[in-house]
């Protein structure tokens, strides 16, 4: 299937990152490199374009996009590797990050990567189908009561959370949860109807907190935004677009702890902590996307931008 990708707030990013001829510029999720080729054009000829991902199929796919050659670096793996990945790449800095959160159309329209809810497939849910980590199949079967009613309400914003929970282990002793089709109805079932008959799929909210899980995706971003932080030549900035408030309330966390000075006692007359601000936050409020946007992407309707700048 051909992976497509459409950039979101794409000229938002662009002009956030103050992109010029000369900049190294690293796409953590790079996709199907929509991003990425906007980028490679603004900061030739003599920039240089690292894309990172975990997924071949958009590997793949970048490859047929991009200009490739010695100003375009392409690197497997996860932006929780970002420290290993760019040195082995020996990468001396970066001028701008750019962090496109969330799924892309490929991973929730091909059914054979288990995220979809829409056909009765074999639950996976990892982003590198390569990877031995545990699926969402296993985690259907094998976490407590408990740890499901909590990675469902807490990943999930679920308010069925604990039936969810109890249907599946329910429905476990009887024999094996393994496909989306099977979650999807026990996510049905365990749902009163007066509560299916409006808002989205009733499943929705299961499958992102089973994604997040499997994939551990808080503790990935959180590690690869101090990472990025780091690798920031000072002026450069770091662009990450968010999906939902879980990930938005990781990057604010961040940002807001390197953006503060002082952190003496308010009755200390001098400061003794001699702590630095490392970054300036850019965007006060988050950027979203344009009416015009969203009625052309409709994925992009809960996009949030925020961006930091390295002092």
């Amino acid at each position: 299937m051909e992976y497509r990708h459409i950039p979101v707030l794409l000229a938002e990013v662009t002009q956030q990152l103050q992109l010029h001829d000369g900049s190294i510029i690293v796409d953590c999720t790079l996709g199907g490199a929509g991003h990425a080729k906007r980028v490679a054009q603004l900061i030739a000829p003599t920039g240089i374009l690292v894309g990172i991902d975990q997924d071949d199929a958009a590997l793949t796919a970048a490859r047929d996009t991009l200009p490739l050659g010695q100003h375009v670096v392409l690197l497997k793996g996860n932006f929780g590797e970002l420290d290993r990945l760019l040195a082995d790449a020996s990468i001396p800095y970066v001028d701008g990050f750019l962090f496109d959160l969330g799924v892309s159309s490929p991973q929730l329209d091909v059914a054979g990567r288990g995220f979809t809810y829409q056909e009765d497939v074999p639950l996976d849910m990892r982003m590198d189908p390569s990877n031995s980590q545990p699926t969402a199949a296993d985690i259907i079967n094998t976490y407590s009561e408990a740890d499901l009613t909590r990675i469902i309400r807490e990943y999930g914003d679920e308010r069925w959370a604990s039936r969810i929970a109890a249907f599946i282990v329910a429905a476990r002793g009887r024999h094996q949860v393994t496909t989306t089709g099977e979650l999807v109805e026990l996510i049905k079932n365990a749902i009163p109807a007066s509560a299916r008959r409006t808002g989205p799929h009733p499943a929705r909210r299961t499958f992102q907190a089973l994604r997040i899980e499997v994939n551990h995706e808080l503790e990935v971003l959180e590690q690869g935004i101090r990472s990025a932080i780091k690798w920031l030549a000072p002026g450069g900035r770091i662009a990450i677009i968010t999906y939902h408030s879980l990930e938005d309330r990781v990057v604010k966390s961040v940002f807001a702890e390197e953006s503060q000075g002082c952190v003496c006692p308010p009755d200390l007359p001098v400061c003794r902590c001699g702590r630095e601000p490392v970054l300036r936050i850019v965007t006060k409020k988050p950027v979203v996307p344009t009416a015009a946007e969203i009625d052309g992407n409709p994925r992009a309707r809960s996009a949030h931008l925020r961006v930091a700048e390295k002092q």
